[in-house]
Parts: structure tokens; sequence; C-alpha cells
């Protein structure tokens, strides 16, 4: 988390723009003489809003934050309606799991979508609401949508002069091949199993299990990183709870105290999620201590509690991806790395079209494409890289091709420099050296033989040298890649 770039402090920036605007969701829940539980739901909603709408461009940030309501408003009146009717209440809850995961097919805007209607019966059991807070409820959740909105697209527009960054496209597929059918159908599986442990250990606390279940199944695509991500939130939460009982515990729910500890929390969470799931599940765990504590019902055996439905949820959705459709790790690290490789196959085209002349080839898209493809690929790649992986071989193989496809993405956005410097447009020894970078993609994706260029004189010139080390890096990626078969792979 310390060492992590922050290109352009925009994970500052977003951390503490996420501060202010749950802060003023909860200010003017207060001011308007709502309720502490109205205001919590408030802060809540404005949370959400500010970190799951991550649409590519400020437009349909804006259409997602406004649809939020149209996803979350119906949830929350079944959630309060049905609280009280543990069969009907249990089905329901698993049809928004099923629902909401499914949702993420329709790209970054369902994804949000899910989400928010997902937590929304979520933060109802949390608060145990009942249908005559319903009415404030939706004050709450509406006054806290447009304040964040308003922080986020007015206040502090940070998405208009840094734009966004797209999320990378879903892998391919149809029917139960497509990766959000296969994981809907995972996660209600394992929410099901979750809800029926979790209540055998707490008929009022049940829901830790389902959440925990939740989110484990979030930006994950494959077996192996299901298991790391249910890891790593156990791991989060067992150092949150020894934080919250240190902090948390002591303050017995003192306002001023506990709402700048929420605060700082609510900056961890935005500040280390994209970084490090372990320490964001930290800063949720005490976040959640401290709501607690306000609440006046915080004490250590709670907290025990939720370490025991967190390990249920995380066991859960192991078995889920383990014996439910599994996609293995193989196949889902496979697909990312042709991915980063294709793009930067057309990286390189378009660098080839600009400096043969083309005023329209841009390969700039395609280098921004790579950088979100490459997080991808880390994250398929994190299950071998894990400490607690035994087959170091597989390890030092992944290891090798994140470096080599950070070499890339390195001598990607050198030659996008280059590209865009209108004195080296029409170098044809440049257009040459495009065109030898293309083959060896071609190669490395179909098998053939890769062949570097010897050293020469021109190589040393800054033009050419990133299109040679873009080169020497694909050769040497042949290596780690290529199972007997010739095919690209890293795991088994």
């Amino acid at each position: 988390m310390f060492v992590a770039p922050d290109p352009g402090r925009l994970r500052l920036r977003n951390a503490t723009r996420a501060v202010i605007g749950v802060a003023l969701a909860v200010a003017v829940s207060e001011l308007c003489g709502l309720s502490l539980t109205a205001s919590i739901t408030g802060g809540l909603a404005a949370l959400l809003a500010l970190f799951t709408v991550t649409d590519a461009t400020v437009r349909d940030q804006r259409i997602t934050t406004a649809l939020l309501p149209i996803a979350g408003f119906p949830v929350l009146a079944s959630a309060t309606t049905l609280h009280g009717i543990t069969p009907a209440r249990d089905a329901a809850f698993l049809a928004v799991v099923f629902c909401g995961v499914y949702a993420r097919r329709w790209g970054p805007r369902g994804h949000a979508l899910g989400i928010f209607a997902f937590m929304n019966f979520f933060i109802t059991q949390f608060l145990h609401a009942v249908p005559a807070q319903l009415p404030e409820l939706y004050t709450a959740v509406g006054l806290a949508l447009f304040t964040a909105g308003a922080t986020r697209f007015v206040l502090w527009p940070i998405e208009r002069h840094t734009p966004p960054a797209a999320a990378p496209p879903a892998l391919p597929g149809s029917g139960l091949a497509r990766p959000t059918t296969r994981q809907a159908f995972q996660a209600t599986a394992a929410s099901a199993l979750a809800l029926l442990v979790g209540q055998l250990l707490s008929e009022e606390r049940w829901y830790w299990a389902v959440g925990t279940v939740w989110w484990i199944f979030v930006n994950t695509a494959s077996r192996g990183e299901t298991l790391v991500r249910g890891f790593r939130r156990v791991f989060g939460t067992v150092i949150g709870i020894v934080v919250g009982l240190l902090v948390a515990i002591p303050l017995h729910g003192a306002p001023a105290p506990t709402a700048a500890l929420v605060a700082l929390c609510v900056f961890g969470i935005f500040y280390t999620a994209a970084v490090s799931y372990s320490w964001m599940m930290l800063a949720v765990t005490v976040m959640v201590s401290l709501l607690y504590g306000l609440l006046g019902v915080l004490d250590p055996s709670l907290l025990g509690l939720r370490l025991a439905e967190t390990g249920v949820g995380a066991l859960c959705a192991a078995l889920a991806v383990v014996f439910v459709l599994p996609v293995t790790t193989h196949a889902t690290n496979d697909a990312w790395i042709r991915r980063a490789l294709q793009c930067v196959h057309a990286a390189t085209a378009e660098a080839t079209a600009r400096l043969a002349g083309d005023p329209k080839g841009d390969p700039a898209p395609h280098a921004a494409e790579l950088e979100l493809l490459l997080g991808r690929v880390r994250m398929a790649l994190a299950p071998l890289m894990h400490p607690l992986n035994p087959f170091r071989a597989r390890k030092a193989r992944a290891r090798q091709v994140i470096e080599l496809l950070d070499d890339c993405a390195r001598e990607v956005r050198g030659l996008v420099s280059v590209a865009a410097d209108p004195v080296a447009s029409h170098d044809a020894r440049l257009a040459t050296a495009c065109r030898r970078v293309e083959a060896a993609v071609q190669a490395l994706t179909e098998g053939g033989d890769i062949l570097v260029q010897p050293d020469g004189p021109s190589a040393t010139e800054p033009v050419l040298a990133h299109l040679h080390g873009l080169e020497r890096a694909l050769a040497e990626l042949a290596r780690p890649l290529r199972t007997p078969s010739g095919s690209p792979s890293v795991g088994a």
C-alpha cells in the first residue's frame, strides 16, 4: 500500500473526495432531523455511490448515479417488509444476490447497480430496519445520492480533468460459458450455504457471512482468484478486529472521535482498494466496529462473531468455486494474457500507421487499454504468486510474465511518445521496427519463432530503443508462457 504508484495522486484525491462526500451526506441527514439509523444509511449510500460507479465517461457516471435509486429502493422496501418473515426474506436475499451478480454482464453500470441493490438489502439487516422506517430511509438515501453526486460532479469533478480509465471488456462467452452467468450461480450457491450456516451461529448477525460471500465474488473470475480474495478478506478482518478492540471499544460510541475515525476509515477504504484488499478490509472492519459503537451494541463477543461469520462466508465461497461450475486459474490467466498481447499488437499497428504518415493512426488508446489489461493480468496471476502457493516453478514463471509484460507496457508508452513526434512520423526505420514487433506478437500467440534483430548503431537511438526493447521483451516472454504444445500458459 505504501509503495504502490499513484499517478497524478488520483487515489489520494479520490479518497479525500470520498471523505468529503460521505461527511456531507451524513451532515445533511442530521440537519434534516433524521434518526441515527437513517444518517448511517445515508452515509453508506453515499460511500457506495462514490465507490461503485466506475463508468468510462462522466456522462455515463451521472446516468448510473441517477439509476441507483431504481435498483436500491425496491430492494430496500422488500428487505424492510420481509424483515420478520425469515423464509421469504432469505429467498428474496438470494434472488438479489443472483440478479446482482448476473447484472455484471452489462459492464460497469450493471456492476454498480447490482452492488447497490445487494447492499441496500444488507444494510437493512445491519441496522434491523423495519417498514415504519422506510420513508425516512428513502429520504436519507435520496439526500445522500444527491449529495454524493454534487460532490463528485460539481464540487470536485476530478474525472472532468482526469478522464476515468475504462474497464477492460469482459471475457467472451454465452450461456454458462459466460463468466458472469457462471459466477451468478456460484455466488448464489455460496450465499445459500453461508446463510444457513451463518444463522446457526447467530440469528441476528448471519448476514455477515452472506456479505463476505458477495464481496469475495466481486472482481474475481477464477477459482484461484476467489480463494486468494477469501484469504485476504479473512486476514484483513482479523487485523481489523484487533484494531477495533484497541480503538473502537474504548471509545464507547463517543460521537466526535468516532466520526473522525470513521472518516479516516472511509479514506483508507478508497485509498487502499486498488492496491491491497487486506488493507481495505482492515479499514472496513474498523469502520463497522465504530458504527456498532455508535449504535451502542459493540462488545468483544460481537467482533468475535464477525470473525466467525467472515470465516464461514470465505469457506462457503471456496466450496462454491471448487464444486459449482468451476473456472480454473489457468483458463482465466491464459485468456487475459492473450488479450494483453493483442493490445500490444494493436498499439504497434497504430504506431506503424502513424509513422507511415496516416494522421488517424493513434496508439494512445491501446496503450491506456494495455494498462487496464495488465491490472487484470496481475489479478489473474495473483493466486500463482501468493506466498502460500507451494508450486515454486509456477510462481517464478508468473512473476516473470508480469515483469516482462510491464516491460512491454513501458516500451509501448515510449512508442506512443515516438509516434506523436512529428519529426519521427515518417521515419522508415521506425515503421520497419514496428512491423517486426507486430510479427513477434503474432509469433508469440501462434507458436512461431521470434527472431530478434542484433544490436546495431541505430538501436542506441532513443526512438528505436523502445521498439527494440519491446521486441526483446516479447522474445523473452516465450519461455515462461509456452507449454510444450506451444500455447501461452503459466498455470495448470
